[in-house]
């Protein structure tokens, strides 16, 4: 779909107001991909809550999701915004291209990278192989449930992209090459 409107602040609702003064507080901007949310009187606040809950996986883990399940499901807008973002929670561009590939030289990450990938693949029916790999690596059950949580919170923010086709405001990520 294209030509998806991206509403402005006065265009929403009041609780959605707020969530734009936050995120402009917070970021200096509010993404484009947020302020779509923003088309459902309650979305944005609902979106933003859950992706703010504790987790017990850090912030470099959750980017490192986040970025292989983009990249799985081709959205290009958010690999733009997580390329920025793992970048500022110390990914390099190398790993940053090596984790949309689904990999990792670092053992642990390479199993959640893996297991994060699988799971977006095969819509949670992981070869038992890759769950033992996640388990021998340290992560535990609850890890388990945040991957999935963290999973489906890109999913939604890929597939509305995927959907709107709203502009991307981030520098946009290069393309993986075939190795």
């Amino acid at each position: 779909m294209s030509n998806f409107p991206i509403p402005t602040r006065d265009q929403v609702s009041e609780s959605s107001q707020a969530q734009f003064d936050n995120l402009q507080k917070g970021l200096g901007f509010v993404p484009n991909l947020y302020a779509t949310i923003a088309h459902s009187e309650h979305g944005l606040a609902k979106y933003l809550a859950f992706q703010g809950a504790k987790t017990s996986l850090s912030n470099k883990e959750k980017e490192a999701v986040n970025l292989v399940v983009s990249q799985a499901n081709g959205c290009r807008y958010c690999l733009s915004a997580h390329t920025v973002l793992g970048g500022m929670n110390g990914f390099g561009a190398e790993e940053i291209l090596n984790l949309r590939a689904g990999h990792s030289t670092d053992t642990k990450l390479n199993a959640l990278v893996r297991l994060a990938l699988a799971v977006t693949e095969t819509k949670g029916h992981v070869a038992p192989q890759i769950l033992d790999d996640f388990y021998a690596a340290g992560y535990t059950k609850g890890n388990l449930v945040d991957v999935i949580l963290q999973v489906s919170d890109k999913i939604a923010m890929n597939y509305l992209h995927n959907l709107t086709e709203v502009p991307i405001d981030f520098p946009v990520a290069a393309e993986l090459t075939a190795a």
